[in-house]
């Protein structure tokens, strides 16, 4: 983002001076599933070129899609920016969202947003296998989730099988393939003994320290650990059977209330400068067609994905989670 300039600092400090004064400052409340270091810089560019003053609740969007279902009309929020597909599903099918305008929707492709027009996608995310260049030939890359199963990934493979992007993962393939097949991936890769952590950043260092040979995690974790590290023997590969494997988890967001303001930011999410920001700064997916990503990821249309509706994935969690721990991964 822009950094503040002296003359725009005073503009904000002035903003807040009429507030105080009530000098009748629009305002927005934003419930933030997206944590305050990577969107809050995004927020504070906001007020700076709208004048709209801000109010965030930040916390974990399932949680925040829980407290919505239950503050229903109530509710304070004027707009839920979730990380998740299935976390702005729960919120659509508790019918909590307007309808957004379709020159907004349409900025990005549909296949990634609310075929309804109820949320709109911000960013992706994308389901990768992350693997130790030292450790992995090419010729084993997996051209499928399916090629894991084989005994020859016995005790190599990383998961976080209590992760929230993995159970989407999984509910992903619930969606795509039944629940009888993912039950039976589930429990091939328990019975290869896929070594269990907590989450993809630990992933990602166990195969650059070569503690495990790969893992199945979000694309950014091992970019963000480049940015930081410089080079690691780790790579991503993405899967290319348009598998569960290759999901594009979108951050998205919704409006809650007739506000306008909170019309206008959502719009600001899809602005070339925004999507820049993500694409640079977070190292996500920007889904605004001319906005590149970061060097190295190939365009998001390239990327071949599971034919499923996103939104439907709140639907699917509980039956992964139920599956991941039939299966005997938890």
């Amino acid at each position: 983002m822009r950094p503040l300039t002296r003359l725009s600092i005073l503009a904000i400090l002035g903003a807040l001076v009429l507030a105080a004064c009530g000098g009748g400052e629009e305002s927005l409340t934003i419930y933030s599933g997206r944590s305050e270091d990577l969107i809050g810089p995004v927020i504070a560019q906001f007020e700076e070129e709208s004048g709209i003053a801000v109010e965030v609740r930040y916390g974990d969007s399932a949680e925040l899609a829980t407290t919505l279902t239950v503050e229903g009309d109530e509710t304070p929020a004027d707009v839920f920016f979730a990380q998740d597909p299935a976390s702005l599903g729960l919120v659509a099918d508790a019918d909590l969202f307007t309808i957004l305008p379709a020159e907004i929707t349409g900025l990005v492709p549909a296949r990634f947003s609310d075929g309804d027009g109820r949320w709109v996608a911000t960013s992706g995310r994308v389901r990768t296998f992350v693997y130790n260049t030292d450790l992995v030939a090419t010729d084993e890359l997996p051209q499928s989730i399916w090629d894991l199963t084989d005994p020859s990934w016995s005790g190599r493979l990383g998961i976080a099988p209590t992760n929230g992007s993995f159970l989407s993962f999984v509910a992903a393939m619930v969606l795509d393939e039944g629940e009888e097949r993912t039950l039976e991936w589930l429990e091939a890769i328990a019975a290869n003994e896929a070594a269990d952590y907590p989450k993809n950043s630990a992933i990602v260092e166990a195969v650059d320290l070569a503690e495990v040979d790969a893992g199945l995690v979000n694309h950014y974790y091992l970019l963000r650990r480049q940015a930081e590290l410089g080079d690691v023997a780790a790579a991503n590969h993405f899967i290319p059977a348009g598998d569960a494997g290759s999901l594009v988890m979108t951050a998205g967001a919704g409006v809650l209330s007739d506000s306008d303001a909170a019309v206008e930011f959502v719009e600001f999410l899809l602005t070339t400068e925004t999507q820049t920001y993500f694409a640079q700064e977070t190292f996500e997916f920007p889904l605004l067609p001319g906005v590149d990503p970061v060097a190295g990821l190939p365009p998001i249309d390239e990327i071949a994905t599971p034919d499923i509706e996103l939104g439907d994935l709140s639907s699917a969690l509980q039956t992964a989670v139920d599956l991941v721990a039939q299966a005997g991964l938890v």
